[in-house]
């Protein structure tokens, strides 16, 4: 029996999704596209859950499309419906997604971190895009790059396709944190405890109202803000936060009151 190219998980409110082709850096293909889709999925259906985090199995987090599999000619539309859907949904998700960078994070794995919410990279990461020197785009980076890094360094990255240093990246803002690689699970740790101390309905808000601010005239999306806002206000977590001013404690989000009954 074949192993499946990624491994999901979920425990105590996060949902691991690793990337688990360690022979060949992560890289991907059309069953690697596919399971991804399907983790993600399932992860952005799970209402227990308030974070996800993305890794890479072995020496890195994914050194981008399976060149071998591409010059063979079984890289085709079927790949690219599976890889949008997967990076559509973690960018789309009401969960905090993160992506945890190691080794190489070049092409589609650095495609797939700027579909993540947050990102921490360590020391000794690769980053970079590469695509139009195999004579393709970076799909999953054109139309997401300018918005984390701004026009003008997307434009550098993605047609001059030099690589990236892991603190040249937190500089431009390609990452939030650069840590050694012996730092990392504690990096990884200590992010996932600040998101447990966040309302998940919130940062769900939150999260949508971001991505909506770059289609829309901020004064046209008013009503949905203030829609979302009441959303909150009557929300379990709103109660817990007042209960918790009120008695002088940290607000607890996780685990939700159905859980703990």
């Amino acid at each position: 029996m074949t192993a499946s190219p990624v491994d999901y998980r979920a425990a105590d409110g996060v949902g691991w999704i690793t990337l688990h082709r360690p022979d060949v850096l992560n890289a991907l293909d059309t069953a690697l596209a596919a399971a991804l889709a399907d983790a993600a999925e399932t992860a952005a259906a799970d209402p227990a859950l308030f974070a996800v985090v993305v890794r890479g199995a072995g020496r890195a987090f994914c050194s981008g499309m399976d060149r071998t599999a591409l010059a063979a000619g079984t890289i085709g539309e079927p790949f690219y419906r599976h890889w949008i859907r997967a990076l559509n949904c973690l960018e789309d998700m009401p969960h905090v997604s993160l992506a945890v960078l190691h080794g190489y994070a070049i092409g589609g794995g650095l495609q797939l971190a700027l579909a993540c919410d947050l990102r921490i990279a360590t020391t000794e990461a690769v980053l970079g895009l590469g695509a139009s020197r195999h004579g393709i785009i970076p799909d999953g980076a054109v139309l997401r790059l300018a918005r984390v890094v701004g026009l003008g360094r997307a434009k550098e990255l993605a047609l001059l396709n030099e690589d990236v240093t892991p603190a040249a990246a937190l500089a431009i803002g390609l990452v939030g944190r650069v840590v050694p690689p012996g730092e990392v699970e504690a990096a990884v740790t200590a992010v996932v405890a600040r998101l447990r101390h966040q309302a998940p309905t919130a940062n769900a808000h939150i999260k949508r109202l971001l991505h909506d601010s770059f289609h829309r005239d901020p004064r046209a999306a008013v009503e949905d803000v203030l829609a979302a806002q009441r959303d909150c206000m009557a929300s379990w977590e709103t109660a817990e936060a007042n209960r918790a001013w009120q008695e002088r404690r940290e607000a607890v989000f996780f685990p939700p009151p159905a859980a703990r009954d």
